[in-house]
């Protein structure tokens, strides 16, 4: 198959994925962004063969204009906040993977485009049918008032919905257009707790190095100490610090980089700040801070 090929075919899964997504997060069908969907979804359709460059460029324009436009509704909705009377919600057992943000290959070449594929729909998938099963099984119990396993299935939900979560926004931590450094109120609170962003990343970098095992680095906003901070997990859920809110998070699991990196943690650390994210991380900063407890 050319590269053409799979590319239509991702695209093509891409679209699926996205009407899901939709249903999902209850977007009303009348919605204009339904109505754009539903016009891509025809230009998809109408592919019957391979498509010249200009075809392809025009279709890589459709894509960029639909992903912008699911931005431009996610972001602005979040921003009306509560607005929304029926704010939807996840029943138990109902969870559904996210679309990737961007195509497989698009953090190329510091993240492969086979990796992104293995990580988001084997790895990520196994996470979010853990996830489901054990929400139901702990329904299950509570239905039937027999919680003789009730240990095993917390874990299970632990170990899923960490894993489910985490990596949902680890997704969006990362982008083609990422690295650099980041900017305005988030860069500002770095300086003020770690010091320079120098000296934050050189952290950040060396508590992904060396957590032992598998498992995560993560920046995380503490609402009771009113500040930021940098935390291990191993795992997903080990080491975890209550009553703070993920920002960044970087995935060492074997899995996220061995099959590019082999072995060579730190390469991949090193090179995983070229797509990182950091509008993302700025936009779950301002939110987050926003949360307040008193400090103890």
């Amino acid at each position: 198959m050319s590269k053409m090929e799979d590319y239509i075919k991702e695209v093509t899964k891409w679209n699926k994925e996205l009407k899901n997504f939709l249903e999902s997060e209850d977007v009303e069908q009348n919605n204009e962004l339904w109505q754009r969907l539903d016009r891509f979804s025809g230009i998809m359709d109408g592919i019957n063969g391979p498509l010249d460059i200009e075809d392809l460029e025009k279709l890589q324009e459709h894509v960029d204009a639909l992903h912008s436009d699911m931005e431009n509704y996610f972001s602005n909705r979040q921003q009306l906040g509560n607005i929304y009377i029926n704010e939807p919600h996840i029943s138990a057992g109902k969870h559904i993977l996210p679309p990737l943000p961007y195509d497989y290959s698009a953090l190329e070449p510091h993240i492969s485009g086979e990796i992104m594929r293995l990580h988001h729909d084997k790895h990520h998938q196994s996470y979010v049918d853990g996830l489901n099963k054990a929400e139901v099984m702990l329904q299950n119990a509570r239905d039937n008032g027999d919680y003789s396993l009730v240990k095993h299935w917390s874990r299970e939900l632990a170990f899923h919905g960490s894993g489910h979560y985490l990596h949902t926004i680890f997704w969006n931590n990362m982008s083609p257009q990422g690295g650099g450094k980041p900017s305005g109120a988030l860069l500002k609170e770095i300086n003020k707790y770690f010091g320079s962003f120098e000296r934050f990343k050189s952290h950040f970098s060396e508590a992904a190095k060396q957590v032992e095992g598998v498992g995560w680095a993560i920046l995380v906003w503490s609402p009771r100490a009113r500040r930021l901070e940098i935390l291990q997990s191993e795992r997903h859920m080990l080491l975890t610090q209550w009553d703070t809110i993920p920002l960044l998070v970087l995935d060492v699991w074997e899995h996220a980089y061995y099959l590019q990196y082999k072995n060579n943690r730190g390469d991949y650390v090193g090179n995983w700040w070229n797509v990182a994210n950091w509008k993302d991380v700025e936009d779950r900063y301002l939110k987050a801070s926003e949360l307040k407890w008193k400090p103890y």
